[in-house]
């Protein structure tokens, strides 16, 4: 939505005041509201001008931190499950355990190339700890796991996909499986040069660093764009809904089939409408607040330029803020009747969606 200089209506200082959104009484907080209301009028001045990039940056920003918060979930639950498996522990489990030919570690030990490689893993003393078969089973759970709260936070959340969760669940942990055997097989070429020359004892963080960008950096990347394709956003999945449906009926199928093809297009492109309404309202609101706190300051400033004024030159420069408040008054009536129009198409939105749900007798609770 646009509203141009010609057509906006000039709100005045105090009604342009009541539409920012107060801040908390607690101190502490109202410093981080600043700092957020801040940014996200920075984050959707640069959406605005670079809208793809934008939207991908904001998704992987969105799914870095929730890859690496099941992390922590991952971490958490290796810090008890390989005891539930202690009676396997001295089971190794290297595969497939290719011989290495004159590759040794520094006790003369020959050197496998595995995919999985969990040998016997020994304390100071002797004493067996997590290692063999047992820690293998145990990390393999705590990473499912940490899959089983990643696929909706992404889905959901990140890319806000609403395609088949059935089907998108399955190439999910078909991605998850090939995505873990090729990392695990390129890190197994790693792993023996890297102990033949010695790294894990004169360098390991470099060689803790390699894994870890390997599985982790590499892994994420590489899931990132996996995402886009199995979690198509709503207008895409709508796209996708109308052209089958259309080719359906342009085909010689039965009438219920048709029938169920058209419904099912309906409903994909109330969803992206709903979709693509909320965003803008969100926009808005948000764009709206920022540039009214913009306004405020600037005549502040001016304000208190113009009482300190003492010197001809201090007098100029606070005549020269005082000139620039139409621009940012201008500037924050814009910003508020654009929030004001989507804010109304978001209602109309919601009402149409919901009379026409209700007059074909279907739930209104995914309506919002």
């Amino acid at each position: 939505m646009s509203t141009s200089e010609a057509t906006v209506n000039l709100l005045t200082a105090e009604e342009i005041k009541s539409e920012i959104k107060p801040l908390s009484s607690n101190a502490f907080l109202a410093f981080f509201q600043r700092i957020y209301r801040a940014w996200l009028g920075f984050w959707y001045g640069f959406c605005d001008k670079h809208p793809k990039a934008g939207k991908l940056i904001g998704q992987f920003v969105v799914m870095f931190v929730f890859s690496n918060a099941v992390t922590i979930w991952q971490l958490l639950v290796m810090l008890f499950l390989p005891y539930a498996f202690v009676a396997i522990w001295d089971v190794p489990f290297i595969w497939p355990a290719i011989e290495l030919p004159g590759v040794f570690d520094s006790q003369g030990n020959q050197m496998f190339y595995a995919i999985f490689n969990e040998p016997l893993q020994f304390n100071k003393e002797g004493a067996l700890i997590a290692g063999g078969i047992g820690n293998f089973i145990a990390f393999e759970i705590a990473v499912f796991t940490a899959q089983c709260i990643n696929f909706p936070l992404q889905r959901n959340i990140t890319f806000k996909s609403n395609g088949n969760p059935v089907i998108q669940a399955i190439w999910y942990f078909i991605g998850w499986v090939l995505i873990s055997v090729f990392t695990n097989a390129v890190w197994g070429i790693i792993q023996p040069f890297a102990t033949a020359w010695g790294w894990n004892e004169t360098i390991p963080v470099v060689v803790t660093l390699l894994k870890t960008v390997l599985t982790g950096g590499v892994s994420m990347l590489i899931f990132f764009f996996i995402f886009l394709i199995i979690f198509p956003d709503a207008n895409k999945v709508a796209a996708k809904a109308r052209a089958k449906a259309d080719a359906i009926k342009a085909s010689d199928a039965d009438p219920a089939t048709k029938a169920a093809a058209e419904l099912k297009a309906v409903q994909k492109e109330e969803e992206a409408r709903l979709f693509n309404v909320k965003t803008a309202k969100y926009k808005a609101v948000s764009q709206a607040n920022t540039r009214a706190v913009q306004f405020g300051s600037v005549v502040a400033n001016a304000e208190k330029a113009k009482a300190s004024a003492e010197t001809e030159e201090a007098k100029a420069k606070a005549a020269e803020m005082e000139a620039r408040i139409p621009e940012y008054q201008l500037k924050a009536s814009e910003a508020i009747a654009v929030k004001r129009e989507a804010v109304k198409a978001y209602e109309i939105a919601i009402d149409e969606i919901k009379a026409a749900k209700t007059a074909r007798g279907e739930d209104l609770s995914k309506v919002y």
